[in-house]
């Protein structure tokens, strides 16, 4: 395994665990969670196909074996590091485990939790989200969440830069919407 600081090193192990989804014809993403010292602790790759689970995802076989490594589902100061941007499911489930730290290799417009579609990683209303990181290859060196990442890494800005403002007009829109469609009465039988 790459060393504790080698934050390309560990993308390179997620990318290699991604590779293994093939096998399966699951699409191919691989993650790895590392310990909060920067050892990895456990990885997964997509299997979903493989084992008939929709929730097989790469993210959720990780921290599954990761609080199987600790013996605990708290990954209290752990970091996810996933090859492509975490789905809802995903996302909320490291939110839930408490993993403080979250990096990313590319951002998924069609099904993104993290700043893309939806930001479930960042939303307001959970008091442990995590620090997400787009890493890219640059020539430069960034600074997130008090880490250095190794040269070459820095992180890339979210595609909705105007996060709050538009999730104020999705949240207004969703409740004007729900007013219009929620005015049926439910039907109830009567025994």
């Amino acid at each position: 395994m790459p060393e504790p600081s080698d934050v390309v090193g560990v993308m390179r192990a997620a990318l290699d665990l991604a590779a293994q989804s093939l096998d399966t014809g699951d699409v191919p993403v691989g993650a790895v969670v590392l310990a909060p010292d920067g050892v990895p602790l456990a990885g997964g790759s997509n299997r979903r196909e493989g084992l008939a689970d929709p929730t097989g995802h790469a993210e959720i076989i990780a921290l599954r074996a990761a609080g199987d490594a600790l013996g605990t589902w708290r990954l209290d100061g752990c970091t996810l590091v996933v090859t492509l941007e975490p789905c809802t499911m995903c996302a909320g489930a490291l939110v839930l485990a408490r993993v403080a730290r979250l990096v990313f290799g590319a951002w998924d417009p069609k099904a993104g939790a993290a700043g893309s579609v939806r930001d479930v990683v960042r939303d307001s209303r959970s008091p442990r989200a995590p620090t997400p990181t787009v890493a890219t290859q640059t020539s430069t060196t960034a600074r997130t969440a008090g880490h250095a990442l190794p040269p070459g890494v820095t992180t890339a800005p979210s595609p909705r830069s105007d996060y709050r403002r538009s999730t104020r007009a999705v949240k207004s829109r969703s409740a004007r919407s729900l007013a219009r469609t929620c005015h049926h009465p439910i039907a109830t039988s009567s025994g």
